[in-house]
This record gives structure tokens, sequence and C-alpha cells, in this order.
């Protein structure tokens, strides 16, 4: 039988992780997936509904005119928890808003919410499962390193600002590593995605 609503499956996982690589998967499987980033790019993008609040928090130091600096306000806020949470507390509940509206109105019988801090904040319990995205700390390390050409230290910094890999994957009903070949990924997405279909069936 098709429930009344989408069944809200939360992917999560560290950064650099691999998660948009799943997400894509699930996009081409025919999962609407509700991008936290994306949504917190526009609310951040020359004149978002977030930038406001963001130059009343920290300042016009963090602003090129009216167009918001990223690499200013993540200097600042992945070296200072109390910042950082004041950021997310502004981004927070206007990301969540935006997604439960648009799952509201889908009719498909899943959607993902793509969520990196799912789990620190909250949001695993408006979900009715959680798929984590994994590899392993050297690795990620690296891809951190690598992606965002930062030091050792800064990018050990912005990992560390996130829950532990090892309790984002003991909370999650499921794990899906990366850290082999991209087929093998597949494989695994759509193995999981196939058993949810049969599940909600019966």
């Amino acid at each position: 039988m098709k429930p009344s609503k989408p069944y809200v499956l939360g992917l999560t996982g560290g950064i650099a992780c691999g998660k948009s690589h799943v997400s894509r998967e699930l996009r081409a499987l025919g999962v609407p997936v509700m991008d936290a980033d994306a949504l917190s790019h526009g609310l951040t993008a020359p004149g978002g509904a977030a930038l406001p609040a963001i130059r009343e928090a920290f300042g016009d130091g963090v602003f090129d005119g009216e167009v918001l600096n990223r690499k200013a306000l993540g200097a600042l806020v992945f070296l200072d928890d109390e910042k950082r949470a004041r950021l997310e507390g502004i981004l927070h509940p206007l990301i969540l808003r935006a997604m439960q509206e648009e799952t509201a109105t889908s009719d498909a019988p899943i959607v993902a919410w793509d969520v990196p801090l799912l789990f620190e904040t909250g949001l695993d319990k408006q979900c009715d499962e959680v798929w984590c995205v994994y590899i392993t700390p050297g690795e990620q390390l690296r891809r951190v390193m690598r992606r965002d050409h930062l030091s050792q230290q800064a990018a050990q910094a912005r990992i560390d600002s996130q829950m532990s890999m090892e309790e984002k994957k003991s909370r999650a009903q499921h794990r899906i590593s990366t850290m082999g070949a991209r087929a093998a990924t597949r494989r695994r997405v759509r193995g999981l995605l196939k058993d949810l279909q049969r599940r909600l069936e019966k």
C-alpha cells in the first residue's frame, strides 16, 4: 500500500565521505533529494534570507559589500564552537522549514534528506530511517585536504567540528562505505533502496 505521505530517508556522513555520490545515485533511481547544503547556499547567496541575521551576528567583516565572504565566515566558525552554533542557529531553522515544505508537497513515496549534520541538529528524529556514508579517518583527512586545498590542521578542524564517524555509524540504520569502486557503492545503494521499497509495499 502506498504511504499517505513520503517516507523520509535521512542521508548523512562525514565531510568528504562521498555522500554527494550516494545522493546522485538516489536521484538517478527516482528518489527526490533535498540537499541541506544547496539550501544553505541559496539562503546565503546575494539577496538570501539568512544574510541580514548573519550580518547582525558576525558584522560587516564577513561581507564584501552585499556579498557574503564564505571563506572569511568559515575561518571564524570552524575554529570557534560558539560562533559556529550561532551560525547554525540562523541557518538550520530556515533549512528545516524549506525541506518540510518540499516534502509535504511531494507525491513521491520516498524522499531523501541529505543533511551532513543530521544527528547534530536532531533532524534524524524527523526521518523514518537513516543511512550513513563513511570512509576511514585517514582517507577522510586526505580527501578534505585535497578537495578544499587545506592544511592538515585546518582539514582536521573541519572534521572535528562534526560528530565522530563511529557515532554516526552506530546511530544509523544502514551504513554505506565509499572506500571501494563507485560501482560497488552503486550496488549497495540500489540494494538498500530495493529493500526499502519492498518494506513499504507490505
